[in-house]
């Protein structure tokens, strides 16, 4: 099941209200095609981001693939690499102050 996030909350703290996004669910195989056409990694991955303009974006989370993740750790990482960021220490501090932030204010 799903959690009860503030996914718009969470998505307009981070990239700005003005900016549009989707958000997918997705199984391991549309994972692994995604990541294979765009990556040309031939697996299925946990998240995936998709940049389509500088105020437009897609996260995909595979639900099969959660491992020691939460469905909104995920989305806080696919959010942050929406807004530029690569993975690193600074990514890393980012995403922990915005999960904190976000069970602080309830937004799941």
């Amino acid at each position: 099941p799903l959690p009860r996030a503030a996914f718009a909350i969470i998505a307009n703290a981070t990239l700005g209200e003005e900016y549009e996004l989707s958000l997918v669910f997705c199984g391991n195989a549309l994972s692994q095609k995604l990541n294979k056409t765009y990556r040309d990694k031939d697996y299925p991955t946990n998240v995936l981001s998709f940049p389509i303009t500088k105020k437009s974006g897609e996260i995909f989370i595979n639900l099969s693939k959660l491992g020691e993740f939460s469905v909104v750790e995920l989305f806080i990482h696919g959010l942050f690499h929406l807004d530029g960021m690569q993975h690193g220490r600074k990514m890393e501090e980012a995403e922990k102050a915005l999960l904190h932030e976000s069970k602080r204010r309830r937004w799941y």
